[in-house]
């Protein structure tokens, strides 16, 4: 009799995303999770997009410093080769990935692993950025967080871009982007 593997022990995978506006602490929740499950003696693997590398090359880093090694990968089929006999599986700054991401994470889930992605929900135009729109309709479970807005306080899920830049893609920080409410982001255009 075949057993599905999802199915094999009872245990069942799932996808968690974690999103929002820059400098709402998506990585740091993306940490707190991954440390936890290794706390319970999860076998935890992490993945980052090979081009951030904003604060190292190696590891997945919150604005506030805190981190955990990941790997860095330039597509999402790479998960798949990678993440061998794993219960949790990470994904920081998901809406750097490639569209095969969320067919990846549905078959990691399959595969009966707890999937958590993080990554901006929009853009600094206000627009569903990349995968990001795909893998929130696919989760089983979503936590929007939401940063302060650094003109009048209240809390933010705009990321605002303080330069004349265009391009969609364009890493950055505190130097060019800021958290903003929707009332102080569109006052500022």
């Amino acid at each position: 009799m075949f057993i599905e593997p999802s199915l094999a022990g009872g245990r069942r995978g799932w996808i968690e995303v974690v999103c929002g506006s820059m400098f709402s602490g998506k990585t740091e929740e993306l940490i707190r999770r991954l440390k936890r499950a290794r706390i319970a003696n999860l076998k935890v693997e992490i993945f980052k997009p090979v081009i951030d590398t904003r604060y190292d090359e190696g590891s997945i880093v919150s604005h506030d410093e805190n981190k955990i090694i990941s790997t860095p990968i330039d597509n999402s089929q790479q998960i798949l080769l990678l993440a061998q006999e794993v219960d949790v599986i990470g994904i920081d700054e998901a809406q750097f990935f490639d569209a095969e991401l969320p067919n990846v994470c549905d078959k990691l889930a399959l595969q009966g692993i707890r999937v958590i992605v993080a990554g901006l929900d929009m853009d600094y135009t206000g627009k569903p950025f990349g995968q990001m729109p795909f893998m929130l309709a696919k989760a089983d479970y979503i936590t929007k967080l939401h940063a302060i807005c650094v003109c009048c306080g209240n809390i933010a899920n705009y990321s605002y871009r303080k330069s004349a830049e265009t391009e969609t893609l364009l890493l950055g920080e505190k130097d060019l982007y800021e958290p903003r409410c929707r009332h102080c982001y569109y006052e500022g255009k």
